[in-house]
């Protein structure tokens, strides 16, 4: 079962959570809902808000439920017991097949926005900006070459945390 805590007491790390552990962004477009597996992303406080952010490449299916629901989900489900459903979120397009459904996860809802039950860890967040990174923005033109061969940068998303769901 999950509680709502604030966010002045979450203790998560989030360069473990995110960048070890993986986690699932998930949002809905009215009709369906939508989850993908990732890995960047980041914590913090911003224009006076607590925040998250997340980048969502354009190729994602994912990207367009963000785009459209004004809201998202930040998930983390422990990663000893889900790495393989995670594997399987962030290499298959729910265009092709309801990976949802496939994953055997349980969807469920907070102020309207999916997360899955399973998860240690829910943020629930408000999109505030959304902007697509540009090549000509990089002060470092390595990271271009390493992670941006094909030109398809991410977009960034950064969120206000209207709500922290946590196992308890």
């Amino acid at each position: 079962m999950l509680k709502e805590i604030a966010t002045n007491e979450f203790k998560g790390n989030p360069f473990s959570m995110i960048g070890a552990d993986w986690m699932l962004i998930a949002a809905e477009n009215g009709e369906k809902a939508n989850t993908m597996t990732a890995q960047w992303g980041g914590m913090g406080f911003m224009w006076g808000k607590d925040v998250v952010y997340a980048v969502i490449r354009p190729s994602r299916y994912t990207k367009e439920f963000v785009d459209t629901a004004g809201a998202f989900s930040l998930c983390f489900p422990p990663p000893d017991k889900y790495r393989k459903t995670m594997g399987y979120l962030g290499s298959v397009s729910g265009r092709d097949e309801d990976k949802i459904q496939k994953s055997g996860l349980t969807l469920a809802y907070a102020d309207g926005v999916p997360y899955f039950e399973e998860s240690d860890t829910v943020i629930i967040a408000k999109t505030l900006y959304a902007q697509e990174m540009a090549e000509g923005s990089f002060l470092d033109n390595g990271l271009i070459g390493q992670w941006y061969p094909e030109k398809d940068f991410h977009t960034l998303y950064i969120a206000e945390v209207s709500k922290i769901l946590v196992k308890g």
